[in-house]
């Protein structure tokens, strides 16, 4: 289930700022839930006003991003290793409820304040469905709030519906959805809607408490283990707090959900109860009892009786657990809504006591219901004894929660359930092992493919139930499976576009991190298992790693967790402030014109690169000439510009990219590199792909970095640095070095296209085996001769080659370079023909091995260029 509550609020309805629009988007493809909220705030007053924005997260979601603009200000955060006492000026609390978050701001007069926020979550099954909530709690009616959810899926989903807004303030309950609300199916593309206006959200509830918006979906199961239908004997001890902090709602509640379960116990099922306070009781001292309508009696009888009163102790008092009907199928329900705070209290006494008790035949499944509550020690106490914890908030329906958690784990399919993969294909696995498979969930695991190429993956399930041992074994057609999600994720992204209800920027956010959504799917559950792991640790080394562990992923994937911090620049504005805030615009790269903005950082001089349409333009310092030439290559084409795999393990490709002509223009169509990949064969293989939008480095771990940001990374003798929205360097060692220009459009012409340039700044360690379409010139010296009738001509390892000079703009048209340039895609000048520099794909290294015969009779090829 995941839960979204966006709140934006201020200290009094007299001085607070103006709500004006409300849009919380969530994109789920194949589970995995992309989140954007955007509130939009304006302070009418003459004075400053303080406007608070507040939102409740998932308890199992991550904040991927948090960004204020404030009269036209725009205050970005960044996510950082967490240390003591940093001041981040985002207000961190988790209370009884899920992680909140909260920042206060001042709102100069006249002016607004936009809060946009980005989280993530893979969303869970239970009882066989998914439940996608947002908690709608703005404190005031909204001049426009809407929400919308799509939902697309590898397998096809078999139902979806909005349930009535639950726990909203308007008094009477519903038995339909809330109004306005818009449900389409389009080709198993789910889209659901809720706009309500002022109107409508009055009826709903005045003080702006609308509740919780609920979408709930089945997806059609595939045979296989979903398939086993084999329910074992329950066995379960409720352990349940009756100290005086229970007393009202939350015990009326717990005795419901008690006595509901109590009526759907199955005959061969076995349980008992413990109550504790300041004193304990055992309903059946040292038994499980079995389920029969005399013990179901007696059982209402002890419910009835619990009364709240005392503190709460974690005494240790012996239950045995080796009594008649225990076995390692039982498992024990703690129910609590505080800490400890009579007898003992110390966290590792209180763990190790629980584990010593119960001795791996018991799995303790723990309940915290509040704010006061010891999530930690409860969600440790849980994954050191194979359970799990849920968070209930005051406000929710402790009840019906609770019984619904209870029907999730009192239904045990399958026990230790392993699944394993062909070892020579994935590596870097999230969880693989798990104690229980329950009725009506699953299980997800992320890993890592070391071979692209590989055509299927062979998965292996092995699990165990009652007394049989059951394997499944399947192969998955990997290219079929990566066009489906190629084609959810278009399908997904393709929506984002269409409308105009929500802000641009929510769009653009959703859309760069959904392309990504497998593998960021893959670093939560890792970040997750990382986090799971340190609780269980019982050594310090072993916490520690996984805090290392941990930490190095959320700050790669910009993951908010524990370990980390959210900090934000000090977002104070004068309060004198009276400029207006332009219109809001996606935090994006900069847009510029490669001929107009000579504002661009120009890179050191290099000796060869390549840029524009693609324009080559290569330095012979002896000689004391630049030669250029260009390329007409077609949109797809991965061309080879720089080969060494067979001496210094660098390879070099980039990927051509279709643009139409401007206007008036003599060219039919250009092309531009749109991703140049740079592949490392020693001392392990490694690959950093470079787009104009982010740069994938994958070697011992992966890391996706967005060229939206600064970044230096160092990993051995690699270093790789990120100039926000400009450059990107890599150095290899001290001899080998490049560069990628970043070329950018905010407002792109139809004609206009984001592409790289790319740049060799050091290339003492290449080799003069070097080749590719710079790499043959790196070691070569030519002339310029004057031919009677010919005009110039240019000498290249003794080969003629027509030239005239021209002049080139490089470094995105800061610099212009005087060259001798040769036409016909560099005929006779490069070795071959412009088809033997034409790979399979980017990561193909093989090493140049064509040798060629020059003739200076040699037909020019087709399509020559003038230009």
């Amino acid at each position: 289930m995941c839960v979204c509550v966006c709140v934006c609020v201020t200290h009094t309805q007299e001085t607070r700022p103006h709500i004006q629009e409300l849009s919380i988007r969530t994109t789920i493809i194949s589970r995995y839930a992309i989140t954007a909220v955007s509130c939009s705030m304006v302070n009418r007053r003459a004075a400053p006003a303080e406007a608070l924005f507040s939102f409740q997260l998932p308890p199992e979601a991550l904040i991927s991003n948090f960004t204020m603009i404030i009269a036209g200000r725009v205050f970005q955060s960044k996510v950082r290793p967490r240390v003591k006492k940093v001041k981040t000026g985002v207000k961190e609390t988790s209370g009884g409820r899920s992680p909140e978050t909260e920042m206060a701001v001042n709102i100069p007069p006249g002016n607004r304040a936009v809060f946009l926020l980005t989280y993530e979550e893979l969303l869970r099954r239970h009882l066989g469905r998914y439940e996608h909530v947002t908690r709608l709690r703005p404190s005031q009616l909204v001049s426009r709030l809407h929400l919308e959810v799509t939902v697309v899926d590898h397998a096809p989903i078999s139902h979806l519906e909005v349930l009535p807004l639950r726990g909203h303030s308007g008094g009477s309950r519903s038995s339909v959805p809330p109004v306005t609300t818009q449900i389409q199916n389009q080709n198993q593309i789910w889209k659901v809607t809720f706009s309500p206006s002022i109107v409508q959200q009055a009826k709903m509830s005045t003080s702006g408490l609308l509740g919780d918006f609920i979408v709930s979906y089945g997806v059609q199961e595939a045979p296989g283990v979903g398939d086993v239908q084999v329910r074992g004997h329950g066995k379960v001890v409720f352990v349940i707090d009756t100290s005086a902090s229970m007393l009202g709602k939350k015990i009326r509640q717990i005795k419901e959900a008690l006595l509901t379960i109590l009526e759907d116990l199955h005959p061969e099922d076995h349980f008992n109860f413990i109550s504790f306070s300041t004193k304990v009781r055992v309903w059946r001292p040292d038994v499980l009892v079995p389920v029969t309508p005399l013990t179901v009696r007696d059982a209402k009888k002890f419910i009835y009786s619990l009364m709240p009163t005392g503190g709460e102790p974690h005494r240790h008092r012996r239950f045995n657990l080796d009594s008649p009907g225990a076995s390692p199928g039982s498992f024990i329900l703690f129910l609590t809504d505080g800490r400890p705070t009579v007898g003992e209290q110390r966290t590792a006494v209180i763990l190790g006591k629980t584990r010593l008790a119960a001795r791996g035949k018991f799995c303790i499944f723990t309940v915290g219901i509040g704010h006061e509550v010891d999530y930690r020690l409860l969600d440790r106490m849980a994954l050191q004894n194979c359970g799990m914890m849920r968070r209930i908030n005051e406000q929710d329906d402790a009840s019906a929660l609770l019984k619904g958690f209870y029907d999730e784990i009192g239904s045990p399919l399958l026990s230790n359930v392993r699944i394993s993969y062909s070892s020579d294909l994935v590596h870097f696995t999230s969880q693989n092992l798990f104690t229980t498979y329950f009725n009506g969930s699953e299980l997800a695991v992320a890993g890592k493919l070391s071979n692209q190429s590989a055509e299927a993956l062979h998965i292996r399930v092995t699990a165990t139930n009652k007394d049989k041992n059951l394997v499944l074994e399947t192969n998955v057609p990997l290219r079929r499976r990566t066009t489906e999600t190629e084609k959810q994720v278009g399908a997904a992204t393709g929506l984002l576009n269409l409308g105009s209800e929500v802000p641009q920027e929510q769009g653009g956010a959703v859309a760069l991190l959904a392309q990504d959504f497998v593998e960021r799917a893959w670093g939560l559950l890792s970040v997750k298992d990382g986090l799971r792991s340190r609780l269980r640790s019982q050594t310090s080394r072993d916490r520690e790693e996984h805090l290392q562990k941990v930490t190095d992923l959320s700050l790669i994937y910009r993951f908010t967790t524990p370990l980390t911090n959210l900090v934000l620049e000090n977002p104070e504005v004068p309060d004198d402030a009276t400029s207006a805030p332009g219109p809001i615009t996606p935090i994006s790269p900069s847009g510029f014109d490669e001929s107009e903005d000579p504002e661009i950082e120009k890179p050191e001089r290099k000796d060869l690169s390549t840029d524009g349409d693609p324009h080559f333009v290569v330095d012979f310092p002896l000689s004391k000439l630049s030669v250029c030439f260009n390329i007409n290559g077609e949109a797809g084409h991965v061309l080879r510009l720089l080969s060494d795999n067979g001496h210094s393990g660098v390879t070099v490709n980039g990927q051509l990219i279709g643009a139409p002509p401007p206007p008036d223009s003599h060219k039919l169509h250009r092309t531009y590199f749109g991703s140049i990949t740079i592949v490392l064969d020693r001392p392990r293989r490694t690959y950093i792909q470079v787009t104009p939008e982010k740069v994938i480095l994958d070697g011992p771990d992966r890391l996706i970095l967005p060229c939206d940001s600064s970044a230096e990374v160092t990993t051995g003798a690699l270093s790789l640095s990120i100039v926000e929205k400009t450059k990107v360097t890599v150095t290899l060692g001290g001899g080998i070095g490049f560069v990628v220009l970043l070329h950018r459009y905010r407002n792109p012409e139809p004609y206009q296209k984001n592409h790289l340039g790319f740049y060799i700044s050091n290339s003492q360690g290449l080799s003069e085996h070097s080749h590719g379409l710079l790499g043959q010139f790196l070691h070569q010296e030519v002339g310029v001769v004057k031919r009677p009738g010919q005009g110039e001509v240019l000498k290249v390892k003794g080969r003629p080659v027509p030239v005239v000079q021209k002049s080139r703009r490089i470094y995105g048209g800061v610099e212009k370079v005087d060259c001798w340039f040769v036409k016909n895609n560099g005929h006779k000048l490069i070795e071959g023909r412009y088809q033997d520099y034409v790979m399979t794909h980017m990561f193909d290294s093989r090493e140049w091995k064509q040798e060629v015969q020059y003739l200076t009779a040699t037909t020019p090829p087709t399509g020559s260029d003038s230009s």
